[in-house]
């Protein structure tokens, strides 16, 4: 069956836009010529996409499913248009990524600063979020996350080498309460807890012994969403706390956190930027990729001159 390609993108903006009026704007035709078109595509596939009512359009199951096979597909077309057109111009366009609110390196300033400077074509709209999400489906061109959980299908690039989860406390808090010698024993302590989001469950503390991963059930006395304050928390003494050492590496450099039960927590993949594997990528995607391996080596190359030194 022969099937119109312009129908299926008409129908991944109303899709988009929950309207058929915002979806006709885009396009530039009139209303009725984007319902006719659905409702044609409906009639060849024989099975109803959209469901219509006086105040709000929404998909019907066939036509959540249909938008989530066609997504990826489109998410192409769009970036090989995109890169056709931006081949004189260069890096140019806007610049949609979904970054994790752990990964302090990439949303270090004089990363992006360093990016912008270096493109200033690019307009980077960041949204800054531990939801895991298709973010093909979402629009957006990449993302950072820690590399264990990024999809298979995906091309990921690291950002900054392993990492690995740390314990820390103040000072304050060690002589007042003493240290765990085993993560077992973090149940019997005050501890400061860190929730992604909202909806979602605390982050668990997860270690490792003879090779073995278990993790522990801790009953956090304070538990929030804001890393800052989880921080400023465990800085000010008011118990043990948990999370990425990039996280803490600053306070711990300041004398004001200490590390715990360092044995206990093994390195693992860091932090990587992933995006679609496509053909065509846009040159502004191309332009942060080829950044970020140029800073990653910079930086990798200023360590080890620094461990020279020592």
């Amino acid at each position: 069956m022969e099937m119109d390609l312009n129908a299926l993108a008409v129908f991944a903006l109303v899709a988009e836009e929950r309207s058929f009026r915002g979806a006709a704007d885009r396009v530039g035709v009139t209303r009725s010529a984007v319902s006719q078109t659905i409702r044609k595509l409906e009639e060849r596939l024989g099975i109803a996409l959209i469901q219509r009512t006086t105040r709000s359009v929404s998909l019907t199951e066939a036509g959540e499913r249909l938008l989530a096979d066609l997504s990826p597909a489109l998410s192409e077309v769009r970036a090989a248009v995109e890169a056709t057109r931006d081949l004189r111009a260069g890096a140019r366009g806007r610049l949609r990524l979904a970054v994790s609110s752990i990964a302090e390196r990439f949303l270090s300033g004089p990363f992006l600063a360093g990016f912008v400077a270096a493109n200033p074509e690019v307009e980077l709209d960041i949204t800054v979020t531990d939801e895991e999400f298709d973010i093909v489906a979402a629009g957006y061109d990449a993302g950072v996350r820690l590399g264990e959980v990024i999809e298979q299908d995906m091309i990921a690039v690291s950002i900054g080498g392993d990492e690995r989860q740390l314990a820390v406390c103040a000072p304050s808090y060690r002589e007042r309460c003493g240290m765990p010698a085993h993560p077992r024993e973090l149940a019997a302590h005050r501890c400061i807890g860190w929730r992604p989001g909202p909806k979602l469950p605390p982050y668990r503390w997860e270690f490792a012994e003879g090779g073995k991963e278990f993790s522990v059930n801790v009953a956090p006395e304070i538990t929030t969403s804001d890393m800052a304050l989880m921080i400023k928390l465990a800085v000010a003494g008011a118990g043990i706390t948990f999370g990425m050492e990039e996280s803490f590496r600053p306070a711990i450099a300041r004398g004001e956190l200490e590390p715990l039960l360092e044995e206990f927590c093994p390195y693992f993949a860091g932090f990587h930027l992933y995006y679609p594997s496509r053909r065509a990528m846009a040159p502004k995607l191309r332009a942060l990729v080829d950044y970020l391996r140029r800073f990653a080596w910079e930086g990798n190359a200023t360590a080890r001159a620094e461990s020279a030194k020592i």
